[in-house]
């Protein structure tokens, strides 16, 4: 079988808190009212039949809504099934994506034990996070979240930060680069674009328009390469250089087909994103059938190969090698026409134009580092907007010229 890993949402889109752009509380639509937590039954028959597969690594990401509503002994019980399940010698890992309100020192003490890596949902200092992410009633949750992150450092727990780009946040990119690096010392962040679709297929007010999504990536990128490369992980541009060095797409969105994984609701529904969970795109659920069954899917090999099915634009473009048409929810509709332009693709173009010459420079960098005699970079149809200079700084970090490190290549 091709490596897949699982995406689960065991309390599917309950939470505590209500932000303002969250596209899952709309699931209420198809699972209704009532309060949803993935029984026992549900949670053995995935994971067991999940970790009875050949895989190099049984990966599991638990998302929501938000997870830890579950409670800790539910993911107690989670690891105990992994051990129970699990086949000797083989990796088994979790992440857990939270918005942080619930961390605790007993919470950071289980994940810090199994290894969990945590990604926290942050937009920023206070005053532009508590304006979309907000509680039940209405407060700002920052002050939460701070309390999670605490909690986190004090039990050594591995996490990273995922900041929601949205129409508000997305004027002070350097504000809350800084602000994540500098005041709160946190070296792994991941940028995502908030887009969102009405029902007339315009953008919602709170989405990021294309040119604000360039601007922000650019002015990111701008800070990050002059002074953070050896010390800040954007997820973003690492998979840009993974792409550049190593042709693989470690991100499912710079992928040329989006079977990746599947999605396992409360009910043990299966889906093949989480940005479509939607009955159309249902596969069926854990408790009668099998993974193989499913990679073989009909359906679920045509989702996949909708991403490859982009405009004509994305055919002629230099940047399509790392673009890869974008994600198909931002095409409008949400993929429902999965040919049409993605809403951000000026964004992009923007971003790529800007960034592209020195994330080359910086790939030939990683070349260099692991075999000094191999300078070769996987061909990419790029046109050059102009070289580094050669008496600047090295992209890699080294504090020499350019002409006298990696510009020798």
């Amino acid at each position: 079988m091709k490596p897949f890993s699982l995406l689960i949402k065991p309390a599917s889109f309950d939470c505590n808190l209500r932000c303002r752009y969250c596209f899952y509380l709309e699931k209420e639509k198809i699972f209704g009212t009532e309060r949803h937590r993935m029984s026992d039954a549900v949670l053995e028959q995935m994971i067991s039949s999940f970790m009875h597969l050949d895989m190099p690594c049984y990966a599991f990401g638990w998302q929501g809504g938000e997870p830890t509503m579950m409670g800790l002994d539910f993911f107690r019980r989670a690891v105990d099934l992994m051990k129970q399940y699990g086949q000797s010698g083989k990796q088994v890992s979790n992440g857990l994506q939270t918005n942080g309100v619930m961390l605790d020192d007993e919470w950071c003490q289980f994940l810090h034990q199994y290894n969990f890596l945590v990604g926290i949902s942050i937009d920023g200092p206070p005053e532009i996070h508590d304006f979309n992410r907000i509680t039940i009633g209405g407060a700002g949750s920052h002050e939460m979240v701070m309390r999670g992150i605490a909690s986190l450092n004090r039990n050594h727990v591995e996490y990273n930060v995922l900041t929601l780009v949205n129409s508000l946040s997305a004027s002070r990119p350097l504000d809350i680069y800084r602000y994540l690096r500098d005041d709160l010392k946190i070296m792994f962040h991941q940028y995502i674009e908030c887009v969102e679709f009405d029902q007339d297929g315009k953008l919602m007010p709170y989405s990021v328009s294309p040119e604000a999504w360039g601007e922000f990536l650019c002015k990111i990128f701008d800070e990050w390469y002059a002074h953070d490369v050896r010390q800040v992980s954007v997820r973003l541009f690492d998979s840009i250089l993974a792409k550049m060095v190593d042709g693989v797409a470690n991100v499912c969105s710079i992928g040329n087909n989006c079977c990746q994984y599947f999605v396992v609701e409360h009910d043990g529904s299966i889906y093949p994103c989480d940005f479509f969970v939607q009955p159309e795109w249902r596969l069926g659920n854990v408790d009668d059938v099998n993974w193989e069954t499913l990679q073989n899917l009909p359906l679920y090999r045509e989702f996949g190969k909708r991403k490859n099915m982009v405009a004509k634009q994305c055919t002629v473009c230099r940047y399509f090698a790392l673009c890869a048409g974008c994600c198909q929810k931002n095409r409008p509709g949400r993929g429902n026409t999965p040919g049409e332009l993605s809403i951000l693709c000026s964004g992009w173009k923007m971003f790529y134009e800007h960034t592209v010459d020195r994330f080359k420079e910086l790939a030939k960098c990683i070349i260099k580092e692991r075999n000094p005699h191999q300078y070769i970079l996987p061909s990419f149809n790029f046109d050059n907007a102009g070289p580094v200079s050669k008496n600047a700084p090295c992209p890699c970090g080294s504090s020499i010229k350019y002409k006298k490190c990696c510009g020798k290549i």
